[in-house]
């Protein structure tokens, strides 16, 4: 079985996500990554969300940030983020919210956002301020590779890990270069086009996990199109080490009501967990 690569931060220390991804490993489990929309329907019951993925079965959370123009983003995504926005959600207001949760949130939060707001911020002081708030990890999903090195460094001297992506598109070569600079997980994108549900799983993304497994050493999470059990459990006999569900969970928030919207996406959640622990 081939053994993760050791990502070190400066203080010499495994990451929150290596740590998670190690244990997960140990025990022989899929590591369940929902997504929410931050401020989606308010900054409050984001707070409450996170609290019942975490209580029924999430490994780590990704958090998106709101954005106007979520270039990588399907309908449902899109529309969760302009409701956030509507709602007055910002940067600032996310870290707020992740600050307020610190103790009360152990597992790893990785914050999904678009680079502009970040630069808008100040990139060192989002950095130092996600980090002090419990932010584990980074994902940038319009930030190139070649622009990547240099930011990668700043978010590891606040030790945390900026998780780079690969498509089906991804050139081999250019794989191998993703994965040696990658941080915490390769993020696999199994489909070519923005999120969304997916009536099935292209059968492609199992040859795309063994062929990312040739240059690889760090855990593989797999995202896009996954919204059903079934999905969850065909990504788990491929050999992939984390599975992200986005739109489905976000599709949920959007059609309950604000008094059951927590414990539906909890249902939701516990049964993403039996799928991922299914043998």
């Amino acid at each position: 079985m081939k053994e993760y690569k050791m990502q070190i931060t400066q203080n010499d220390s495994l990451s929150k996500v290596d740590e998670t991804f190690c244990e997960l490993k140990k025990n022989k489990k899929l590591a369940l990554m929902p997504f929410i929309m931050a401020g989606d329907p308010n900054i409050e019951i984001t707070s409450e969300i996170l609290l019942k993925l975490q209580e029924n079965g999430a490994d780590l959370i990704e958090l998106g940030v709101p954005y106007s123009d979520p270039l990588a983003d399907g309908p449902v995504i899109q529309v969760a983020a302009s409701r956030a926005l509507k709602s007055g959600t910002n940067l600032r207001k996310v870290i707020n919210l992740l600050e307020s949760l610190k103790g009360k949130i152990n597992i790893p939060i990785i914050l999904f956002s678009y680079l502009n707001p970040l630069l808008s911020f100040g990139f060192e002081k989002f950095c130092e301020m996600a980090f002090n708030a419990g932010v584990s990890g980074l994902i940038v999903p319009d930030l190139p590779l070649e622009e990547a090195y240099k930011f990668s460094k700043i978010v590891s001297n606040h030790s945390m890990d900026l998780i780079l992506l690969v498509a089906p598109t991804t050139p081999f070569e250019r794989m191998k270069q993703i994965s040696n600079h990658t941080k915490g997980f390769t993020y696999l994108v199994s489909v070519t086009g923005v999120t969304g549900e997916r009536n099935k799983m292209e059968s492609r993304v199992e040859n795309l996990i063994a062929k990312l497994k040739e240059v690889n050493t760090n855990p593989i999470a797999v995202g896009f199109g996954i919204s059903t059990p079934e999905h969850v459990s065909r990504v788990r006999e491929w050999g992939a080490d984390g599975v992200i569900i986005g739109s489905a969970f976000v599709k949920r928030i959007s059609s309950s009501s604000e008094k059951d919207v927590v414990d539906h996406v909890g249902e939701f959640c516990k049964d993403m967990r039996l799928a991922a622990d299914k043998k």
